[in-house]
């Protein structure tokens, strides 16, 4: 790849610094869209400052999101920043943006393309799953319609292609303006092409291809970013129609779901619909964000691409999913992890802690030196050095999946027994060993008490699997091992007071230890988990919102303070519940959904101080949390006694 002129790349600088600034928006300003193969986030402004395609890990091709000049698509009044109004429509992933200016009124709707299944003349090269009836269309589509008055729109579409390494190249492939193509202009081969088609009238300047017009009350106008083969619309009706279809395709799919008939209903269809859309389809892998290098902590180093599927954000996904009865996506992520264990000769190869969305296992992590950062904050980073860590947590998460997957249908398919008999037999192995834990810490590896605790989680559910698997000796050996890993932990991992430490033979509180009760390690009147979750209530939170650990007393091989993990925040709701603070719980509860974004949606952190939200966005692992946390607090509620509820992630026909 041929580099850059160093001339057209913003020299990240403390002169250019101020200017930066004040110029990046909020991380919960943004909007997020997805069609299950590629993903994207709009600022408040109008402007696409995060999309890459064709996959959500490739390259950028708008990355204003990491540094204002590498790429941006706006589409929006002339001279107006800020909205009257945003939404989404109701039950699914199509954006509306409410303009008013001083002579009108505008809106705007955009959507990531959802159609009729439409390889029907050859397979797909990509998808390896069972197809289903809707399928992306490769684009991105935004329509506009003028509602009153007078408004000048404009569109100004800038692509900076490989995270602003590579320049667009714009020229004319239609008749007269009604489609343009840019590609790189250092390796057109190189890919992609991207192709705009609307009704507006074009122009090409630069690097830059742009449009405006005066529209007037009823006039409706669509832009069409293609980067496939599929046929962009050539007018605004077909252009409607395509809109069409994307609602039609979510509210089918969000309607598969049970949500109860309560205030915080919309929260759970939200954070559904942020999983599903953090999912990618032709592998069945799920995302743990869409974003990479937004910061924990502002301006700081701790920084990461989370553009990758973690198991045990996976698993706890596929929790959440299965709470509201949208346990069909169950059966893609175990086929993606049974391909992502297994060699191109069917041999098992050992389960990982995060793999590329196609199922890759080498992620190695670079830095972008070039680009300035989300308001100031370097480096920014793709790929993800955690992905050949020790963590020894990742074989209960998957198999705690699977069971809660199985339980219900009281049958482990045949192909998935070896793959689970190997998890079991890796949580054997090495469950004495020390590792660098859930929070993946760069420091030197230690024996996390929630990692012991994640490993007796793989022999209680694998010995459950194997009874149901009819397997009885299995599951005999198996609930040993789990009984004397059980009584490790109580012996080695807890305080005198009967608190759950991070370390054993350690002071230190680690909010992961929440799940001792969540998992069922203890039940929820033992005393040890009551002093745990009330520890941790005390003394491990900020403004009343819990941090993962005190970095002060926490070795993870950075510096910089961090804000609080809104998934430990929401597994505290879930814990209190369970241990009978319902009040505690649900009064906490509703201060997190006080602190959601405009649109219902989470970055992983939240600066308790200032509300801001803080890391890569929107986080799977909150929403996730938020569905257990809300789903307990209302099935509490319902029962009246904290005693006798239905854990979140029960069903209501089967006992925690």
């Amino acid at each position: 790849m041929a580099s850059p002129d160093q001339n057209d790349l913003p020299v990240p600088t403390a002169l250019t610094q101020q200017n930066h600034h004040v110029s990046f928006p909020p991380i919960d300003d943004y909007a997020f869209l997805s069609d299950c193969e590629t993903t994207c986030l709009i600022a408040s402004n109008g402007a696409v400052e995060w999309m890459c395609v064709p996959r959500p890990d490739s390259p950028s091709i708008f990355g204003a999101m990491l540094d204002r000049s590498a790429g941006h698509f706006r589409l929006g009044p002339y001279g107006v920043n800020v909205p009257a109004a945003r939404r989404y429509l109701p039950g699914g992933m199509i954006l509306e943006t409410t303009w008013q200016t001083q002579t009108g009124w505008l809106i705007v709707r955009d959507a990531l393309i959802l159609g009729r299944w439409h390889n029907n003349d050859q397979r797909s090269r990509t998808h390896r799953r069972t197809p289903m009836d809707w399928d992306a269309e490769h684009m991105l589509l935004r329509t506009v319609k003028c509602v009153n008055g007078t408004v000048e729109l404009e569109m100004a579409c800038e692509p900076a292609f490989d995270y602003h390494r590579a320049t667009a190249r714009w020229e004319y492939t239609g008749k007269v303006y009604e489609e343009a193509t840019a590609v790189r202009s250092d390796d057109p081969s190189a890919g992609p092409s991207l192709v705009l088609t609307t009704d507006l009238r074009l122009g090409l300047e630069g690097r830059e291809s742009r449009a405006r017009t005066r529209m007037s009350e009823g006039d409706e106008v669509f832009v069409a970013l293609t980067w496939s083969d599929l046929p962009a619309p050539r007018t605004y009706d077909e252009a409607a129609k395509k809109m069409w279809a994307t609602s039609e395709s979510w509210r089918q799919w969000i309607t598969l779901g049970k949500f109860p008939d309560h205030p915080w209903r919309n929260y759970l269809q939200r954070s559904a619909l942020t999983l599903k859309g953090l999912t990618y389809a032709p592998t069945g892998a799920l995302m743990a964000a869409a974003t990479t290098s937004l910061p924990e902590t502002p301006g700081g180093q701790r920084n990461w691409d989370y553009r990758y599927t973690w198991v045990r954000d996976s698993s706890f996904a596929l929790w959440g999913l299965y709470t509201l009865g949208l346990d069909r996506e169950a059966n893609d992520f175990f086929a993606f992890l049974n391909d992502a264990t297994t060699d191109e000769h069917g041999k098992p190869v050992p389960l990982q802690v995060l793999y590329g969305i196609g199922g890759e296992r080498v992620i190695t992590e670079s830095t972008l030196d070039h680009l300035f950062g989300y308001d100031g904050a370097r480096p920014v980073r793709i790929g993800n050095g955690a992905y050949n860590q020790d963590q020894h947590d990742i074989w209960g998460t998957m198999l705690d999946a699977v069971y809660l997957h199985v339980k219900s249908r009281q049958r482990v398919p045949e192909s998935l027994w070896p793959l689970l008999e190997r998890q079991v037999r890796a949580a054997i192995a090495n469950w004495g060993e020390p590792d660098r834990g859930i929070w993946e810490v760069r420091g030197e590896p230690q024996h996390f008490t929630s990692s012991k605790v994640m490993c007796w989680v793989a022999l209680d559910r694998g010995a459950k699997l194997a009874e149901i698997h009819g397997q009885l000796q299995h599951a005999a050996e198996w609930y040993a091992i789990a009984e004397e890993i059980k009584n490790d932990i109580l012996t080695h991992g807890v305080t005198s007071e009967g608190v759950f430490t991070q370390t054993y033979g350690g002071e230190t509180l680690d909010a992961s230890l929440l799940l001792v009760v969540l998992l069922r390690f203890l039940p929820p009147d033992d005393h040890r988990v009551r002093a745990t979750v009330l520890a941790i209530a005390d003394r491990l939170t900020e403004n009343g919102l819990v941090l993962r650990y005190r970095t002060e007393t926490t070795d993870d091989g950075l510096s910089g303070a961090e804000g609080t993990f809104t998934i430990c925040s929401f597994w505290l709701v879930s814990a209190l519940v369970e241990i009978g603070e319902l009040e505690r719980g649900r009064h906490l509860c509703e201060r997190l959904l006080g602190y959601a974004s405009p649109l219902r949606l989470y970055a992983e952190e939240i600066d308790s101080r200032s509300g801001r939200h803080l890391g890569n966005f929107p986080q799977a692992f909150t929403h996730l949390a938020l569905i257990n946390a809300v789903t307990h607090v209302i099935r509490a509620e319902e029962t009246h006694s904290a005693g006798n509820f239905q854990p979140a992630h029960t069903p209501a026909n089967h006992p925690g």
